[in-house]
């Protein structure tokens, strides 16, 4: 009897299961100019949750395979990455951090028609339009930076000085930061990072005032130059520095700093208490990765986590995957995982992770402090 061409695929070919591996294409930053120190707890993340289904049965006892590809922070080189994943037959792609470079591997992923569950960019307009291929396990950058605009006001600080550089992503912070500070009577100043010396900037931060430097700039420079200018400059004693992107929640940064890194509020996506589910996964990928892990590893673990109930449930078609994120709820390390639509993106999104502003204790800059929860 012959096969009608649309059929769903069997899981017995000749009478034998098929054992062949599922591939899911991860894009991850492991060199420079990328994040390396995101991209390697991203990537822990991923390859826990994938060493997890597999020990589970994997999918319909087929091991789930892992096709790891370094976009390096180039938009390009991810672009690339998702043709070739493609054609190798991955299933779907998952991962990435940096929001211009998942953005231009979700238009490629939409075009191509393969499902990319996106981990870690928060940038909202992650695609031109309204598509189905593609879903998000972070948050929008505006709703987490216009939290960190409400938590600036709630201080007491309304004139904003922004340390910047030339990105799409950064630009979109600041534009969130200005209309939101706006309303509530801020203020907010643009000072060039790549033009200004450290000390040429901090000569402007006296002149105009601020009371708040935010650092909308790469790590770890010019972020590392600039907090170590500003805390040996005695004018500016008063002044909090701020990183809302997320520079100091990994351990390159205390490393860098010291001391000097503390007492820097930061956005980071964690729940006010870990629950048994994400204190278990929190041992695995400490072992994993021989440091406390950090927001970004539980990324990468949820997303699996969530990619590998679609294939459970839906099978490993791809057209079948993008149909299931709306009717997906999964349970992840940071609570309940479904998707929606926002106004603010045109892919289906995760409403929503949670959102704390934290920093480095300054009696003992190892240690976090949760300064707000949301």
């Amino acid at each position: 009897m012959n096969t009608p061409k649309n059929a769903p695929c069997s899981p017995f070919t000749d009478g034998k299961a098929d054992r062949s591996p599922v591939r899911v294409g991860a894009l991850v930053p492991l060199s420079p100019p990328g994040w390396v120190e995101a991209g390697r707890h991203l990537l822990a993340g991923l390859d826990l949750a994938v060493r997890e289904a597999n020990d589970a049965g994997g999918i319909g006892g087929r091991p789930l395979e892992l096709v790891v590809r370094d976009t390096a922070a180039d938009p390009e080189r991810a672009a690339a990455a998702v043709e070739e994943l493609t054609d190798l037959g991955v299933a779907a792609l998952v991962g990435e951090y940096h929001s211009v470079v998942a953005r231009a591997a979700a238009t490629r992923a939409d075009a191509l028609g393969v499902p990319f569950l996106c981990s870690s960019a928060v940038l909202d307009a992650l695609t031109e339009g309204t598509t189905e291929w593609v879903a998000r396990v972070a948050p929008v950058q505006s709703r987490g930076w216009r939290l960190y605009a409400d938590f600036l006001l709630a201080s007491g600080r309304k004139r904003i000085a922004l340390a910047t550089q030339p990105s799409v992503y950064w630009a979109s912070g600041a534009r969130v930061l200005r209309d939101r500070l706006a309303v509530h009577g801020g203020t907010v100043v643009e000072l060039d990072a790549h033009a200004l010396t450290p000390e040429a900037l901090c000569d402007a931060l006296v002149a105009h005032e601020a009371t708040a430097l935010l650092l909308l700039v790469g790590h770890p420079e010019p972020a590392v130059s600039l907090v170590k200018a500003v805390r040996s400059d005695g004018r500016l004693a008063e002044l909090l520095i701020g990183a809302p992107a997320g520079q100091p929640e990994f351990a390159g940064w205390v490393a860098r700093l010291g001391g000097a890194g503390a007492g820097v509020p930061f956005l980071r996506y964690l729940p006010a208490h870990f629950g048994p589910l994400a204190e278990h996964v929190e041992k695995q990928l400490e072992g994993d990765l021989g440091e406390a892990p950090s927001f970004v590893a539980f990324e990468g673990w949820d997303t699996v986590t969530v990619l590998v109930e679609a294939l459970r449930s839906h099978g490993t078609d791809r057209a079948a995957i993008a149909a299931s994120w709306p009717h997906l709820q999964v349970e992840g390390t940071r609570g309940p995982i479904g998707f929606s639509r926002t106004p603010e993106t045109g892919v289906r999104q995760w409403t929503w992770a949670p959102v704390q502003i934290a920093d480095r204790d300054p009696a003992a800059p190892g240690r976090f402090r949760v300064l707000h929860t949301d």
